[in-house]
């Protein structure tokens, strides 16, 4: 299904109910917290070393100049390089968890449909998807830019749409990464409300792991990514697009 056509499919289909959506996340995350817990774990380990690839530059200026660095004074070189790696940094972090993100939403499916899969963790990281997760990335990062550059005004409204981006990334294959973007625009400005309330109120929820001496929010946290998938269900469905 073409873009055009996937937008007028959208447009068609009914509402997104809040209550429902909530009700049916909260189930299916009773089903899905261990690999929601796998994927943040997983996300941890495969950003780990960018963010040491950050701190290299600092480390080596600690050895090379250590009275510098203990007055806060960073050499030059040092701060060009680390303005160098930091979009880098960026880029990078994004398109991994963009990527473990969206192969959580796939195994929420399978899970919802009892379909007999293995976990792929790792799925758009093999035969050349991660190309589109990261042209993806690229467009999620120039849209939290464009949001921060609107005195974060910008922010509230494209939360929606950037909400849904890794629903389409698991489930729209056949797509573009830009038009991953004007499908998730679509489907964002037409339930921009519901899904807005689904993302505040979920995020505020899985919070509440922090009761469990703050561990808990480790397993706690994957259930605001859940809604989602349900969001991607009923407002575009599977069996319609393929």
């Amino acid at each position: 299904m073409n873009l055009e056509n996937l937008a007028q499919h959208i447009q068609s289909r009914p509402d997104l109910d809040f209550g429902t959506i909530f009700s049916r996340s909260i189930e299916l995350f009773k089903k899905v917290w261990l690999q929601g817990f796998i994927t943040l774990l997983l996300t941890f380990i495969v950003i780990l070393p960018f963010y040491i690839l950050f701190y290299v530059p600092m480390i080596a200026a600690g050895i090379t100049d250590r009275e510098a660095l203990e007055q806060n004074e960073l050499p030059p070189m040092m701060v060009i390089a680390m303005v160098i790696l930091l979009p880098v940094l960026l880029l990078a972090i994004t398109t991994m968890a963009l990527a473990l993100n969206a192969a959580f939403l796939k195994i929420c499916k399978q899970k919802d449909m009892d379909e007999v899969a293995n976990d792929d963790y790792f799925y758009f990281f093999k035969e050349g998807r991660l190309g589109k997760v990261f042209i993806l990335s690229l467009y999620l990062l120039g849209l939290s830019l464009l949001g921060g550059l609107a005195c974060g005004l910008g922010v509230f409204y494209l939360i929606v749409p950037m909400s849904l981006l890794p629903a389409f990334l698991a489930f729209s294959n056949d797509l573009s990464a830009l038009d991953m973007v004007k499908a998730s625009f679509t489907l964002g400005n037409k339930n921009w409300l519901v899904i807005f309330g689904l993302v505040l109120v979920m995020s505020f929820v899985a919070q509440l792991g922090f009761v469990l001496c703050c561990i808990g929010v480790l397993f706690t946290v994957m259930l605001s990514k859940v809604p989602a998938y349900y969001m991607y269900k009923d407002g575009v469905g599977f069996n319609e697009v393929s």
